[in-house]
């Protein structure tokens, strides 16, 4: 009974609109000092810090019960995105801190990184797995330490766990942070897992110097004249969450080993193929895969 309690007041005030949403004082609501001692924050600190509560077990349950609802159930047209967030923090003693790459500020600083995984489609997406990024030096002998992961690591795992949970998802979506990495997507290919994983466009090269060749050179090598004469390139549109579209060009190229019959594909997306506006142009590595099925129609959406 206690734990219930004190798990529906952490959730409880993790949710509420407050402004100090991570203090035990603001979760309880009471004041910032003087309320420190309030029963209620003693009770949540102890749940917190002495109880025996496993986060893990918590999280496999509900990842338990979206699969077995029927209006949150994945189907095997969505997507399992990887991502990582990065929160800013002050001081050295938090768990997991470090100085490192945080994407929501866009530069490097002193915080903690998150690495998750979501599941997705048009209509509906909600977080499946969580791991905080541990830097090195938390480890007595630092990236040699067995306990040391990387993100890419800590990504694969979570991808593996999505499919083991029973997930069904279409393939693994990332952006260049994650696609750029030859290994993570060779680790995801050894799983059996099809991606498709933004490149950047420098990215890739085939060779040293004024040889170099990279996904933009082979977007420039494909043939286009103009809409009438498209060459290469096919007339897609892309449909926007709210409901717009847009009139984009997509074609197959081929840089080393990548290209329509190689394991790997490359595919350039972009809204003007002769210019690859920088802006709006898309450079995806992906893995064949077999086609979706077709999308469920009694299903209720939220």
């Amino acid at each position: 009974m206690a734990q219930r309690r004190g798990f529906r007041e952490y959730l409880a005030g993790l949710l509420l609109p407050r402004d100090r949403n991570k203090t035990l004082t603001c979760l309880a609501g009471t004041e910032p000092v003087a309320g420190a001692q309030h029963a209620a924050v003693q009770r949540l600190q102890f749940f917190l810090s002495e109880s025996t509560w496993d986060h893990e077990q918590v999280n496999a349950r509900r990842v338990e019960l979206l699969l077995a609802d029927p209006t949150t159930a994945p189907h095997a047209g969505g997507v399992l995105v990887i991502d990582d967030s990065g929160d800013r923090k002050d001081g050295k003693a938090t768990a997991h801190i470090g100085r490192q790459w945080l994407g929501r500020l866009g530069k490097t600083d002193n915080g903690i990184v998150t690495v998750t995984t979501c599941w997705a489609d048009e209509n509906l997406y909600y977080p499946l797995h969580a791991v905080p990024y541990s830097p090195a030096h938390h480890f007595p002998t630092g990236k040699k330490d067995p306990g040391f992961r990387t993100k890419l690591q800590i990504a694969v795992e979570l991808a593996r766990a999505a499919k083991v949970a029973g997930t069904a998802f279409r393939a693994v979506a990332a952006d260049c942070a994650y696609g750029d990495q030859d290994g993570f997507r060779r680790e995801l290919y050894a799983a059996g897992l099809p991606f498709v994983m933004a490149l950047k466009p420098s990215h890739g090269s085939w060779a040293y110097g004024k040889d170099a060749y990279t996904p933009l050179h082979a977007a420039r090598a494909l043939t286009w004249t103009d809409p009438e004469n498209p060459g290469d390139w096919t007339q897609i549109e892309r449909t926007f969450r709210d409901g717009r579209t847009e009139t984009w060009w997509a074609a197959d190229a081929t840089l080393g080993f990548w290209g329509p019959d190689g394991n790997v594909r490359l595919v350039v997306a972009t809204t003007d193929p002769a210019t690859l506006p920088s802006q709006s142009t898309w450079y995806l590595a992906t893995c064949p895969a077999p086609a979706a099925p077709a999308r469920p129609t009694s299903r209720t959406r939220r």
